[in-house]
């Protein structure tokens, strides 16, 4: 509780620092005052202060509040470009944002390239790429002589637009989705179960305009802008004020209602370059069994081992004779309760003659034969009955190869994350893994868990529990797992549902309704844990709607570039008589 009332104190502070600071900073810097006399320097200085703001608000022990600035400066820069923009392309305004972006994105998750360098540079440049594409059609938008709140809201538009690609296309990578910054202050963000990420995204935007609108009062100082200077600071008190006062409340408030599950989550520890794929599996097996016995009691319902926990790489029509899963089925059998194991392993299926494979389906070079490869999670019970989840948010460069058909020649460079090389399969609907009447489990596997949207199909489809089975000892002791741990919170927000997550080493624990860590393991040692969950089977809004406010966004978007055409083959026209 300590931690959240620290929470609930910096949101009051960052309230009362959100004008001061760039008042501060501006005011004291005498060129600055006149934001019609910015210099080159003046602006890679604040684009660098814009970069340098957003990376402080997402560090692990950060200050998430910064963010509620941090676009001010890439503002000022522009409202410069916009008042001189007979004297700048547009175009001009993109490397100011592109400085601001890279420095965020390289800082942020520069942790990645400890898997692989092409995947940090991807991410780094795709995710500039993106923010800055948006700073630059709301920049051609604003010089169009769009004034007033019309072009800041474009931007919006075609940020949260951006945001919401970045979470559906191939080369999907939301993790600085902005609404994900809050991850670890669950006080703040209790309202994510009405809007889910993408309401943090539009609230964040929101202040920094109305911040702006604010210090361009300040600056002008003409009658007209005393006037707005009023009625944009108490849009700001309201913008802040409200969702953070509402959180406040709901998180204060809120009871789960009591429905326990007992649960058991196991962290081998095993070092995914050396260790995890060279060992015998029965060994590793054993030594999770040995592990999950610790808490093993009368009243224990469900155990969770990691991702890619069980290492034989098996046809799914013959998983019950895999060693391991004969060892996991004898385990379950020593105990009269009906326990279920959820865990993660490689399979493959062979397709039918009357089958049609799928588009990442291989032949056997040695027959006429095709078959798909799937990173699964299974439910076993001590029968050997199985029920499968195939992973279908597959990680980029790792698990699938984007545009596919377009760099086919590509593919066998595809990094062995796991056993397999190459594109896998998925499942098109998202089911829970039903281990009784009353236990119905989203397996969610590793990266799905950053997909607020795709989660709240497992819970329309019936899922009351979440557990997260990953292997986030490709990144090491960086802020990459840590991150991964946090993004679990926000999905235990959105949709109410508590969250048992094992990971083969750091971070394995629980998480209740309210986002709240009850109980998390240490990093790089092999370990395991219990906890009493409770089960929720009402579906919050945001479950049921899905990220409606991106969709609402890239209908705005879509408007405001259609404007833009309009008024540019206009023009063309004007200037043609």
């Amino acid at each position: 509780m300590k931690s959240e009332v620290l929470s609930s104190e910096s949101g009051v502070l960052s309230f009362n620092t959100l004008v001061t600071l760039h008042h501060s900073l501006i005011t004291h810097h005498p060129s600055l005052t006149d934001m019609n006399k910015l210099t080159k320097t003046h602006k890679y200085l604040l684009s660098t202060l814009s970069g340098v703001l957003l990376t402080l608000s997402w560090l692990e022990n950060g200050l998430p509040f910064l963010i509620l600035f941090a676009f001010v400066p890439l503002f000022i820069i522009e409202y410069n470009h916009f008042l001189k923009k007979d004297e700048n392309h547009s175009f001009d305004v993109v490397k100011y944002a592109a400085i601001a972006f890279a420095i965020w994105n390289t800082i942020t998750t520069f942790w990645i390239k400890n898997a692989a360098w092409i995947g940090l540079i991807a991410a780094v440049v795709v995710n500039t790429l993106f923010m800055s594409l948006a700073f630059w059609l709301f920049h051609i938008y604003h010089r169009k002589n769009v004034q007033g709140g019309a072009a800041y809201l474009s931007f919006i538009a075609f940020v949260l637009s951006f945001e919401f690609l970045g979470l559906r296309w191939e080369l999907n990578w939301p993790w600085l989705n902005l609404g994900n910054v809050f991850a670890n202050y669950p006080s703040w963000i209790q309202w994510y179960e009405y809007t889910g990420v993408s309401g943090g995204s539009l609230w964040i935007l929101l202040i920094n305009i109305f911040i702006f609108f604010i210090l361009k009062n300040i600056l002008l100082k003409d009658e007209k802008s005393k006037r707005s200077l009023w009625a944009n600071s108490i849009a700001l008190a309201l913008v802040y004020i409200v969702p953070f006062t509402i959180s406040q409340i709901r998180f204060h408030t809120y009871e789960e209602e009591i429905n326990p599950v007992n649960v058991i989550v196991v962290q081998p520890n095993l070092d995914p370059y050396t260790e995890q794929y060279e060992i015998e599996p029965t060994v590793v097996t054993s030594n999770m069994l040995t592990l999950a016995q610790r808490y093993v009691s009368d009243s224990t319902d469900v155990i969770a081992f990691p991702e890619s926990a069980i290492q034989e790489y098996t046809y799914e029509n013959s998983l019950a004779y895999a060693p391991s899963i004969q060892m996991i089925g004898e385990f379950l059998q020593q105990s009269e309760r009906e326990m279920y194991v959820i865990a993660g392993m490689s399979t493959k299926k062979n397709y039918r003659d009357d089958e049609k494979p799928s588009k990442t389906a291989r032949k056997y070079s040695n027959a006429d034969i095709y078959y798909d490869s799937y990173n699964t999670a299974l439910l076993i019970d001590k029968e050997l009955n199985f029920q499968l989840h195939h992973k279908s948010k597959l990680t980029p460069g790792v698990e699938i190869m984007p545009f596919a058909k377009q760099l086919k020649f590509l593919e066998k460079y595809i990094l062995d994350f796991g056993g397999i090389v190459g594109s896998l399969g998925v499942d098109k609907v998202q089911k829970p893994l039903i281990a009784n009447d009353n236990i119905k489990v989203a397996s969610i596997i590793c990266y799905e868990s950053v997909f607020g949207e795709f989660c709240t199909e497992f819970v329309r489809n019936g899922a009351n529990l979440f557990c997260v089975i990953t292997n986030d000892g490709w990144w090491g002791d960086t802020p990459g797992y840590k991150q991964h741990f946090s993004m679990s919170r926000i999905r235990a927000i959105e949709c109410r549902r508590s969250v048992a997550r094992s990971a083969n080493t750091g971070i394995s624990g629980f998480i209740n309704q309210k986002g709240e860590v009850l109980h998390k393991t240490d990093y790089w040692v092999a370990d395991s844990a219990a906890a009493t969950l409770n089960l929720n089977n009402k579906i919050t809004f945001y479950a049921k709607y899905g990220d409606y406010i991106q969709r609402i966004s890239l209908l705005i978007a879509a408007l405001s570039t259609l404007i833009l055409i309009t008024q540019g083959l206009l023009n063309k026209k004007r200037t043609t008589k």
